[in-house]
């Protein structure tokens, strides 16, 4: 039974609120559902709907570019964007990793690799070894000495991968106030 037929009944009334309010909201969010958790867990539901999606369509697009390029930092800020922390100031919109980290990095919200992370932080990784970041994603968990993240263009397509905490192939995080 509906909360607003329940309260009907509880006080004797024909009807209470509106029974058509929850598909309302609902329209403003993206894909048509709000996310469950605020702060840090709302980034990463975003992340999880992307799983399987091919070839970067619609975040290279939505950041401005007329054709593909790289899309990994693309991913990471539309995914931001989608929980409103673009525009809130809490995560840059970067299409480039080394932007990314250096915003982070001048913001005073930058750990190293031997940082543990946690949910939600902004996961930058040197492939190359050089220094240099060249991949970024995002943390979906870390337990037991494991880092779980949501990245896109991994492969041309977004996906869950795992790394050792402290890996050598982690260049650090970027550490949002949510």
């Amino acid at each position: 039974m509906e909360f607003s037929t329940q309260q009907a009944q509880r006080l004797g009334w024909d009807s209470y609120g509106d029974t058509q309010y929850p598909a309302h909201v609902l329209r403003y969010y993206p894909y048509g559902r709000a996310f469950t958790a605020g702060g840090n867990q709302a980034i990463v539901e975003v992340a999880l709907t992307q799983l399987g999606n091919q070839g970067g369509q619609p975040y290279w697009s939505w950041y401005g570019f007329n054709s593909r390029v790289e899309w990994c930092a693309c991913f990471v800020s539309w995914c931001a964007d989608q929980c409103g922390y673009i525009e809130s100031g809490l995560v840059p919109k970067f299409a480039g990793c080394v932007d990314g980290a250096n915003w982070f990095k001048s913001n005073g919200k930058w750990q190293d690799r031997t940082y543990e992370p946690k949910v939600g932080d902004i996961i930058f990784f040197d492939w190359e070894g050089d220094g240099t970041t060249d991949h970024v994603g995002i943390v979906e968990k870390c337990e037991n000495g494991t880092v779980y993240t949501v990245e896109g263009n991994s492969g041309d397509a977004c996906k869950q991968r795992q790394y050792a905490v402290g890996s050598s192939n982690i260049y650090g995080y970027g550490i949002p106030a949510y």
